[in-house]
């Protein structure tokens, strides 16, 4: 194992504390307090691919399923997993932003409130897209050519679903407060989209 794939791991580790902690609450309060929940694959598919990637960036910090370390890939792998921490963070601090709002499902609480400040306020998914650019960095940072494939072709077109799915929940739920939140924010990519 080199140097970057132990960093990774540590990283890994980390970040599976810091979200584990966040889905304990969420799973509480998800059973305790919800009154809208569809039905839907897109409650459990996208978090299960996100647990078999999980499970392969495990693998990966063994390099099982991933290429040959060379040094011309040394930069690429640095930048991933520097890239990777960035985003892990960000979809940390995404799921304290949201505090007692947090749910690991696709669900209104009876009392829930519109989150608009702090990471909310100018991106309304950033948890979806900071899992997605975490699980890919990663990816990069191991030189894993399943978790990369796995992300861009499964992952993020499920994630783009879940937050669509989201999107129209709360409109209907929300109403013009929802309207509005979306004009001045973007959907998942920053000014972009």
């Amino acid at each position: 194992m080199d140097p970057i794939s132990i960093i990774a791991g540590i990283g890994l580790l980390l970040s599976i504390a810091a979200n584990s902690s966040a889905a304990k609450g969420g799973l509480k309060r998800a059973v305790t307090k919800s009154e809208r929940k569809p039905n839907t694959y897109l409650q459990k598919t996208p978090l299960n691919i996100s647990a078999l990637i999980l499970i392969l960036q495990i693998l990966g910090v063994f390099q099982i399923g991933a290429i040959k370390y060379e040094s011309e890939y040394q930069i690429f792998r640095i930048i991933g997993l520097i890239l990777f921490a960035i985003f892990a963070w960000l979809q940390v601090k995404s799921f304290k932003n949201l505090g007692d709002f947090y749910s690991q499902e696709i669900s209104l609480q009876k009392n829930h409130q519109l989150v608009s400040t702090g990471i909310h306020k100018t991106i309304r998914h950033p948890q979806y897209i900071s899992q997605i650019l975490s699980d890919l960095f990663l990816g990069i940072a191991l030189g894993s050519y399943i978790i990369i494939p796995l992300v861009l072709l499964v992952e993020l077109p499920l994630f783009i679903l879940r937050a669509k799915k989201e999107e129209a929940m709360m409109l209907s739920f929300f109403g013009d407060k929802y309207s509005e939140y979306k004009k001045k924010s973007s959907f998942i990519i920053p000014v972009i989209w």
